[in-house]
């Protein structure tokens, strides 16, 4: 297929609209199910570059769930605790491991991830396919489907699911082009995989370096180059949880990021897992009350629909037990995608449990970013690469 008419652009009144190859190749995409937009197609190829390096260096099934360009969740295919499947909805599922990738990368932010686009790293199978069908979501890309699983997911939506099959074997040109205001700009491609090298130069007293956070390190590294800068995000267990991106101040992306994986961790709260839901309750429905029931200035009206949502009103958790919670969140790999400023963006980190920061380094306060690191505790590695 040379190319692909769209429905209208990034908004309605942008049309026409089409995908295409300016050599006049064939696209490297084709659609197999529904009739995705401009900007799921975004969504999808950058979604895609990130889960293919994502199984390239880890070795491991890989999947991401996109929104607006930039992830709200990504993972690799560790296995689940009975707590993260509960808490992740697929409690009453069997997970293949490509299934399981996707629940972490779908888990972390489900308020995020309503609606998202997914790419996934593997040949889609079964397992994944139901947990797909079930989760309000745009579409899918993937290097290949199982039959069974392609005529799930081709149900979905009345068959306006967008299913996209991507040629793993595609590679783009070295250069890259792009027009704003008619004015085109031209660069080479961020072709660079990240290695275990970009690890190697640990600049603090403390050098202490996992397995697992060097695993961790891969996945916030990668998932900071196909999020929109600035971007932080911190890492645990095989899975972001938490990124902030696309804000103009780096400490409000590590504020943003934080608050992220710290309602994660609280989403984990025995309060959280026993709240009173009614029978039939949707799970976006269960949601955004989990959301709101983990919010210290929910409002009054929102609490009006609590009566709709649950059998009783709940006690909310006070600021003590909030605390005490969060301080058992620990292991946590912080990354952001250029150099701190200033150490507040680690002070903020060290409320939720970091123990590892990734970072290019370069700043002229590096030492006091390296001062901060120290007294936390914390090691933290110069990577000398921006994303």
């Amino acid at each position: 297929m040379k190319d692909l008419t769209l429905r209208y652009g990034t908004n309605p009144n942008q049309s026409p609209a089409r995908v295409y190859m300016q050599d006049s190749s064939d696209l490297p995409i084709t659609v197999l199910g529904g009739s995705p937009g401009y900007i799921n197609l975004l969504d999808a190829l950058n979604a895609w570059q990130l889960v293919r390096e994502l199984k390239q260096v880890v070795g491991q099934p890989a999947a991401a769930s996109f929104k607006h360009v930039s992830p709200s969740g990504a993972a690799v295919a560790v296995p689940l605790t009975d707590i993260l499947k509960k808490i992740y909805f697929v409690d009453d599922m069997e997970l293949s491991p490509l299934a399981t990738a996707y629940a972490r990368a779908r888990g972390v932010d489900r308020m995020s991830s309503f609606g998202d686009f997914i790419a996934l790293s593997d040949t889609v199978d079964v397992p994944t396919a139901k947990l797909i069908s079930r989760e309000v979501s745009d579409g899918v890309i993937a290097p290949a489907y199982e039959p069974e699983a392609l005529e799930i997911l081709k149900k979905k939506k009345q068959g306006k699911y967008a299913v996209v099959q991507i040629d793993p074997a595609y590679e783009p040109q070295l250069t890259e082009t792009r027009q704003v205001f008619g004015v085109s700009m031209e660069q080479r491609r961020n072709d660079r995989i990240v290695t275990r090298e970009d690890f190697a130069n640990i600049v603090t007293k403390k050098k202490d370096l996992s397995e697992s956070a060097i695993r961790d390190m891969f996945i916030g590294w990668i998932t900071l180059k196909f999020t929109q800068s600035n971007s932080v995000c911190y890492v645990t267990d095989g899975q972001t949880i938490g990124v902030g991106a696309g804000q103009q101040s780096r400490v409000h992306c590590a504020r943003l990021a934080g608050s992220k994986g710290d309602l994660w961790r609280l989403r984990q709260h025995p309060s959280v897992l026993a709240l009173p839901f009614k029978e039939g309750v949707k799970r976006p429905d269960r949601d955004n009350a989990i959301d709101q029931f983990l919010q210290p200035d929910v409002t009054y009206e929102e609490k009006k629909n609590w009566v709709n949502v649950f059998t009783e009103i709940p006690r909310q958790l006070t600021a003590e037990e909030r605390r005490a919670w969060l301080d058992g969140l620990s292991n946590v790999m912080l990354g952001s995608d250029a150099f701190f400023p200033f150490r507040d963006s680690i002070d903020r980190a060290a409320k939720s449990g970091v123990k590892y920061v990734l970072q290019p380094g370069g700043s002229n306060r590096d030492e006091d970013v390296i001062a901060a690191c120290d007294e936390y505790g914390m090691t933290m590695v110069f990577s000398g690469l921006h994303h």
